[in-house]
């Protein structure tokens, strides 16, 4: 999955459109609820070394909030790593290109519920 297919899922499944805040990174949009402005989700590129990773290549990844007792468990997962910028307790970044659609959805989902 990449970031175009979050966002489109996004907008037909919730109704968001993305917020890009920081005009310096063009890059990161945020998902918010419509009602509230709550964040469920962020989308960005960044340099792949900002989240421990061996390359400073760009790499897409999606903020998600989770319960605090399922970050371990999906911090043991391919593609999950401690959240970017974000409260690693019940955040984690997602790498796009190394989680399943499924996944992304199912973790999307959760987060929407869970920022509700």
């Amino acid at each position: 999955m990449a970031i175009p297919q979050v966002l489109e899922y996004a907008q037909q499944r919730f109704g968001t459109l993305p917020d890009y805040p920081w005009a310096r990174d063009p890059d990161h949009a945020v998902l918010r609820h419509a009602t509230h402005r709550k964040w469920y989700g962020l989308v960005a590129r960044i340099p792949g070394e900002r989240l421990g990773l061996s390359t400073a290549a760009k790499v897409e990844i999606l903020n998600v909030k989770v319960r605090p007792e399922h970050v371990g468990g999906l911090l043991m997962q391919d593609g999950i790593v401690p959240a970017y910028h974000m409260n690693k307790e019940h955040w984690v970044s997602v790498l796009l290109a190394q989680v399943a659609m499924e996944e992304v959805i199912t973790l999307l989902e959760d987060s929407y519920a869970l920022t509700a």
